[in-house]
């Protein structure tokens, strides 16, 4: 895959990050409430998030994630994002992130985006699996997984996180959904 895949539904774009987005970067990265059940590096200042986009963008050019941009159509006002990352060495697996500014929360946004990614996945790069890791405390993280076919995997932990639980979602057979 050389060209970014921009990905429309009826209310949202997917696209590629920019430079200019370093600010939702920085929030998204750093803010307490979006980040209350992650475990990751903040941003909070203009050169670590445009640090951060510089290596998203590496990371896609090496092809070893995919990470998109959520707005709504028609707009480049940054709502949040999601990812495939972490792909296995056989390129079967992959584990998507998201993210969402709180503003935006329960609208079904990343519902919306989520069932896309999922079949951008399945389809185009022809995935047999899809995680999930998540705290095992985030209740609405859970509900959008569950309500989208992703099962609790037992007995898998997250060697970088004790509080993360995993979610499995397998490519269903031909004309059975995603869902």
């Amino acid at each position: 895959m050389n060209n970014f895949p921009e990905i429309q539904t009826e209310r949202i774009s997917l696209i590629s990050l920019k430079k200019s987005d370093w600010e939702m970067i920085s929030f998204l990265r750093s803010d307490k409430k979006v980040n209350e059940f992650v475990n990751r590096s903040s941003a909070e200042t203009k050169e670590k998030a445009l640090d951060f986009i510089k290596k998203i963008n590496t990371e896609f050019n090496n092809r070893n994630s995919i990470y998109w941009k959520i707005t709504e159509k028609n707009t480049d006002i940054m709502l949040g994002s999601i990812c495939l990352w972490n792909f296995s060495e056989d390129r079967k697996t992959a584990e998507i992130g998201f993210d969402l500014r709180p503003k935006y929360q329960g609208k079904g946004i990343m519902n919306e985006s989520l069932n896309s990614i999922i079949e951008f996945g399945f389809e185009k790069l022809n995935l047999e699996s899809i995680e999930a890791y998540t705290h095992y405390k985030n209740e609405s993280s859970k509900r959008l997984l569950q309500r989208n076919g992703f099962e609790l995997v037992s007995g898998k932990k997250d060697k970088d996180n004790e509080n993360n639980i995993i979610y499995k979602l397998k490519k269903p057979a031909a004309n059975n959904g995603y869902k």
